[in-house]
C-alpha cells in the first residue's frame, strides 16, 4: 500500500479493513484518487468526486429550459423522484402551470404490473437546490388514470379538511428529528462499532468532536432548504449522539405537510451525497437509555393566537384527548417504542396535558399561560409520521362542534 493510499485508509478507518484490486487510477494533479476505490471495497457504493461532478453541473441549460424534479411519496412513506425538461415559462403560473406527469406505480407498491400507470399531479414548486439555477423540485400527489386520489395519497384528504376551515388560519411548526448511520446501517454515526458511547447528556445542543456527530450534514441540509424556499426555521443536534432535529414553519395549513416532505427529500439527498444513512425510525436504539425521535407538531388557530385563546387551546386539548387512540393509531409505525413514559415522552396508553411538562401528551408553553393565548404542542406524532395525516387530523378533531370532558392538566409548580 502506497503512503497517499494509506493516509486516505487510515482517515476513513483502519487500513486493514480495505483490500485493493487493480483498478483504473485517475491522476489529478500529480495525485491519485484512491476514494472511489476505498468506498467501494468498503460498502459497495461510492461517491463521485465533487469537483468531477460540479464540471457538469456548472454547463447551463439551453435558453428558456429547466430540468424539473417531480417528487412523489411512494407506498411506504418515502419520496422519490424523476426529472423532466420543461420550457421555463410554465413556472409562470405556479404548480397548475405544470403537466401531470407519470410513473410504474408496479414499481413503488401502488399499482399491479398489469395497470401500472400513476398520474402525478404538481402542488408545490421549490428552487431546485442541487442543480441550482431555474431549476426546481416539483411535489405532486398521486392518482388513478381515471382520476381517484391513491390509497397512498394522504394529501388530498387533507387538503379538503383545511379548505373547510380555511377561516380558522391553522398554524403549524413541525419538529422533525433523525438518526444518522453509518453504511453498515447498525451503528449511528459517531458511535464505536459494536459499542455504545458515554451516556446521554452532553450530546443536546453540544459542540466539539466528542458530542457533536454529523453537524456539517445538518448545516448543508439547512442551506439546501432555505434555498429551496422552505421555512425552515432552526436545527440542534438531539439528546441521543448521531440524532439531529431541524423546525419547519410557522407554515399554514396544507403547506406545513408540503414543505415538511419537501424538506425529507432534500435530507436524503443531502445525506446521499454524504454517503450517510438517515433513519426516520422512532427508536433506531432500543438497548439501553437513549431517546426516540418524533415529529412534535406545534397547532394554533387564529383565535388561540389571539387574546383570551387560552380557551380555545384547552377545549382544543380536551377534543384531542377524548381521541386519543384514534390519533396514536394514526401518528406513525413503532410509535409504541419511543411512547413508554420515559425519555420525555408519555405513555401511549394515557392522554395528558401539562404546561412546560414534556413527559406529557400535549404541552403547554409557558409563555402561552403566562399570555393567555398561543399554541399547543403535540408530542405523540413519531419521527415517521405522515405530515398531511398528522396535521389534518389535529384540524379535523379541534373544529368538531362536540362536548367533551375536561381533562385535569399534569403541572408542576414553576421553577423559581
Amino acid at each position: 500500500m502506497n503512503y497517499a493510499a494509506l493516509v486516505l485508509a487510515l482517515l476513513a478507518g483502519s487500513a486493514s479493513a480495505f483490500t485493493f484490486a487493480p483498478r483504473s487510477r485517475i491522476a489529478t494533479s500529480g495525485k491519485t484518487i484512491l476514494k472511489a476505490d476505498l468506498l467501494a471495497s468498503q460498502t459497495g457504493k461510492s461517491a463521485i468526486d465533487p469537483a468531477v461532478f460540479d464540471r457538469y453541473n456548472a454547463i447551463p441549460n439551453p435558453p428558456g429550459l429547466v430540468m424539473a424534479e417531480y417528487c412523489w411519496i411512494d407506498a411506504k412513506g418515502e419520496v422519490r423522484s424523476k426529472t423532466r425538461t420543461l420550457p421555463a415559462k410554465k413556472l409562470e403560473a405556479g404548480p397548475s402551470g405544470l403537466p401531470n406527469w407519470n410513473y410504474d406505480g408496479s414499481s413503488t407498491d401502488q399499482a399491479p404490473g398489469d395497470d401500472s400507470e400513476v398520474i402525478m399531479k404538481p402542488k408545490a414548486i421549490f428552487k431546485d437546490p442541487f442543480r441550482g439555477g431555474d431549476n426546481v423540485l416539483v411535489l405532486c400527489d398521486t392518482y388513478t388514470p381515471a382520476g381517484t386520489p391513491l390509497p397512498t395519497n394522504t394529501r388530498h384528504k387533507a387538503a379538503e379538511v383545511f379548505a373547510a376551515h380555511e377561516a380558522e388560519i391553522p398554524w403549524y411548526g413541525l419538529e422533525q428529528e433523525y438518526t444518522l448511520f453509518n453504511l453498515d446501517l447498525v451503528t449511528p454515526l459517531g458511535w464505536p462499532e459494536n459499542g455504545f458511547p458515554n451516556p446521554q447528556g452532553p450530546y443536546y445542543c453540544g459542540a466539539g468532536a466528542s458530542y457533536a456527530f454529523g453537524r456539517a450534514i445538518s448545516d448543508a441540509h439547512y442551506k439546501a432548504c432555505l434555498h429551496a424556499g422552505i421555512e425552515i426555521s432552526g436545527t440542534n443536534a438531539e439528546v441521543m449522539p448521531g440524532q439531529w432535529e431541524y423546525q419547519v414553519g410557522p407554515c399554514v395549513g396544507i403547506d406545513a405537510g408540503d414543505q415538511l416532505w419537501m424538506s425529507r427529500f432534500i435530507l436524503a439527498r443531502v445525506c446521499e451525497d454524504f454517503q450517510v444513512h438517515c433513519t426516520l425510525h422512532p427508536k433506531p436504539i432500543t438497548k439501553g437509555d437513549w431517546n426516540g425521535a418524533g415529529c412534535h407538531t406545534n397547532f394554533s388557530t387564529e383565535k388561540m393566537r389571539k387574546a383570551g385563546g387560552i380557551k380555545d387551546i384547552y377545549q382544543a386539548i380536551y377534543k384531542l384527548g377524548a381521541k386519543h387512540s384514534e390519533h396514536i393509531a394514526a401518528y406513525g409505525e413503532g410509535n409504541e417504542l419511543r411512547l413508554t413514559g420515559k425519555f420525555e415522552t408519555a405513555s401511549i396508553d394515557q392522554f395528558s396535558f401539562g404546561v412546560a411538562n414534556r413527559g406529557c401528551s400535549i404541552r403547554i408553553g409557558r409563555d402561552t399561560e403566562k399570555e393567555g393565548c398561543g399554541y399547543l404542542e403535540d408530542r405523540r406524532p413519531s419521527s415517521n409520521c405522515d405530515p398531511y395525516v398528522v396535521t389534518g387530523m389535529i384540524m379535523e378533531t379541534t373544529m368538531e362542534d362536540v362536548e367533551v370532558p375536561e381533562i385535569k392538566a399534569s403541572n408542576r409548580a414553576e421553577a423559581a
